[in-house]
């Protein structure tokens, strides 16, 4: 097949670069932001979760966005994306929001990402947040392949499983022991060669 048919949709946090809340839980102290989508599958419940704990504590987003500028990409994150888009079409896939991942493309050279975005009043405060479309991953994956492309999908967390599922190929990497034992079907990586050489194989092929 034509490798133009493919396209390869990724997942941001924990796999490109180091999970935001985590980074801000210790940048603030709050330990209990450490909580992410690898602990909660309910990705709602993770994000009320998270507000109500910023609210209590009288943090909105100039705080988050201050960490998040500290933040570099993994270690090897830009060279695989850059040699990855030299033979494929790439999308970031994420549950995070446009607020928070606009200096993360940057510094990964401005690859496209598909995100959510957050509500902010006036002061600051993140009241909500307003998810692109449900399951969002899935969902996108879903759509590309309505229009004829063929996916192939990696990520870390649960809410990555749907499309990963869902794809032509898909991969885990640098997922939990727990989701690795759970889907023992799922091949799973830990480096960005071994991951850029299983795309490289289902484009190929």
């Amino acid at each position: 097949m034509n490798n133009d048919m493919h396209i390869v949709c990724l997942d941001m946090e924990g796999v490109l670069v180091p999970e935001i809340w985590i980074a801000f839980a210790e940048a603030s102290g709050i330990p209990e932001l450490k909580k992410t989508t690898r602990d909660e599958p309910d990705y709602d419940k993770l994000m009320r979760y998270r507000l109500d704990i910023l609210k209590q504590h009288g943090l909105g987003l100039k705080e988050i966005q201050a960490v998040i500028e500290k933040i570099d990409p993994m270690e090897g994150a830009k060279a695989f994306l850059d040699e990855l888009r030299s033979f494929t079409q790439t999308i970031i896939l994420s549950d995070t929001f446009t607020q928070f991942a606009a200096p993360l493309m940057k510094k990964l050279g401005m690859p496209t990402i598909f995100c959510n975005t957050l509500e902010v009043a006036d002061d600051g405060e993140i009241t909500g947040f307003r998810m692109r479309v449900e399951k969002s991953k899935y969902s996108t994956v879903k759509a590309l392949q309505s229009i004829g492309f063929e996916t192939i999908a990696s990520g870390d967390s649960y809410n990555d499983l749907g499309m990963i599922r869902a794809s032509k190929a898909g991969f885990l990497f640098k997922s939990t022991e727990q989701i690795k034992k759970d889907n023992p079907d799922l091949p799973a990586f830990e480096t960005y060669d071994e991951l850029l050489e299983a795309i490289r194989n289902v484009v190929l092929a």
